[in-house]
C-alpha cells in the first residue's frame, strides 16, 4: 500500500538565482505483516498522509539533488526508521522546466516547460537486501522522414501491406534502464549521456541519417549504443509504440502529392518493446 501522485515544487535559491524541481512521487510499503489484512489490526499500519509528509519534509531538508538520489534518500528514510517496514519501492518522475534565456543570457527567475521527454526513476528495497535503482525516459516523441523503410517481410493471405524503401520513421519512446551497485554516480550525467545515445542511434549522423530497416532494428540501436557508452547501465527496456503517416490521395484535386501532405494513423498502431542486459549483469 502506500501514497501516489505527491506532487510538489521545491524551490531553491541562490542569492537572487532560483532553481526548480517540480515532481510527482509514489512511494509505496510492504509491511512485515500483513494483520491490517488478516485481522483489521491498524496498529503496524504507517498512514498514507503519514507517507505523503515524510517525502515533502525530506524535499525540504535535502532539496533534490537528482532524482535518484531524492528517491535513495525515500527509501533509506523507511527502512531505518520503521522496523515494520519490508519493502519500499519509489517511483520519481519530473515536471521538464527549463530555465528561460533571453538573447542568450539565462534569465535568473523564470522557466519554460519544455515537454522533451519526461524524467523517471525508481528505487526499491528490502529489508537486509541490495537498494536497486532504475532510470529512464518517457513520452519521448521522436520522428525522421526518410532513411527507414519496411521490406522482406513475412507475407501471407492475409498480408496487405505493401513493402516500402523510404517512409517516416515516427514514435514515442519509453526507455527504462537499470543500474548496477550504486556508488557515487553522478546521475544527471548519465541520464544525459543516455538521452544522447537514445537520440543519435535514432537519428543518426546529422548530415545523412542511417538508414532503419526496421522498428525493431532502431530499439536495438538504441540499446546498444547505451550498453557500449554507458558502462553503469546494466540492463535497458526499450518500448517504441509507433505513429504511421498515409499519403493524402490528391489525384481528385488535380494535384500530385509526391509524400508531401500526409495523415497520422491514430489507431491501431504498432509496438516494439526489447529488454537487453550485459551478461555478466544477467547470469550473476
Amino acid at each position: 500500500y502506500g501514497k501516489n501522485t505527491i506532487k510538489f515544487l521545491r524551490l531553491h535559491r541562490e542569492g537572487k538565482k532560483h532553481f526548480v524541481k517540480e515532481v510527482e512521487v509514489c512511494t509505496h510499503l510492504r509491511l512485515t505483516s500483513a494483520h491490517e489484512y488478516l485481522d483489521g489490526n491498524n496498529s503496524f499500519v504507517i498512514p498514507t498522509d503519514t507517507i505523503k509528509n515524510i517525502v515533502l519534509v525530506l524535499a525540504k531538508k535535502h532539496g533534490i539533488p537528482t532524482l535518484e538520489q531524492f528517491a535513495i534518500d525515500i527509501c533509506k528514510h523507511f527502512m531505518t526508521t520503521f522496523c515494520q517496514v519490508a519493502y519500499v519501492k519509489t517511483y520519481v518522475q519530473e515536471v521538464p522546466w527549463r530555465r528561460q534565456y533571453q538573447n542568450g543570457v539565462p534569465h535568473i527567475h523564470s522557466f519554460i516547460c519544455a515537454p522533451e521527454g519526461i524524467r523517471f526513476c525508481e528505487a526499491e528495497q528490502c529489508r537486509n537486501g541490495p537498494l536497486v535503482v532504475y532510470a529512464g525516459i518517457k513520452d519521448l516523441k521522436l520522428m525522421k522522414t526518410t532513411q527507414s523503410g519496411f521490406e522482406g517481410f513475412y507475407k501471407n493471405e492475409h498480408t496487405t501491406l505493401p513493402e516500402r524503401k523510404d517512409r517516416i520513421l515516427c514514435g514515442e519512446l519509453f526507455c527504462k534502464w537499470l543500474y548496477g551497485e550504486c556508488k557515487d554516480f553522478d546521475f544527471d550525467c548519465i541520464w544525459n549521456k543516455a538521452r544522447e545515445c537514445i537520440l543519435e542511434a535514432f537519428s543518426g549522423p546529422p548530415d545523412c541519417g542511417e538508414y532503419s530497416p526496421s522498428y525493431q532494428k532502431t530499439v536495438n540501436s538504441i540499446q546498444m549504443s547505451i550498453l557500449s557508452k554507458v558502462p553503469e547501465v546494466q540492463v535497458i527496456e526499450v518500448v517504441l509504440n509507433n505513429t504511421f503517416y498515409s499519403v493524402v490521395d490528391m489525384t481528385n484535386l488535380g494535384l500530385t502529392n509526391d509524400k508531401e501532405v500526409l495523415v497520422p494513423v491514430e489507431t491501431p498502431y504498432g509496438s516494439c518493446a526489447c529488454t537487453l542486459g550485459r551478461k555478466k549483469f544477467l547470469e550473476a
